[in-house]
């Protein structure tokens, strides 16, 4: 499974984005988006998924 970003609760603030390992997730202006097919849920990198750790609006979540 992959994650997604909630447009709604995303402020935009970028911070999952440098994270990334897999670099699944990008931006046009301050609309954030998890491209599926890249998201490997960080395995092999860290213990969990970091951009829902990140996320301090909650809006990083399990697809």
């Amino acid at each position: 499974m992959a994650y997604k970003i909630v447009p709604e609760l995303c402020n935009g603030c970028g911070a999952c984005e440098s994270e990334c390992p897999s670099r699944a997730i990008s931006h046009v202006e301050k609309l954030y988006t998890i491209d599926a097919d890249k998201c490997v849920e960080c395995q092999g990198t860290y213990d969990s998924p970091m951009c829902a750790q990140l996320c301090n609006t909650d809006a990083c979540v399990q697809a």
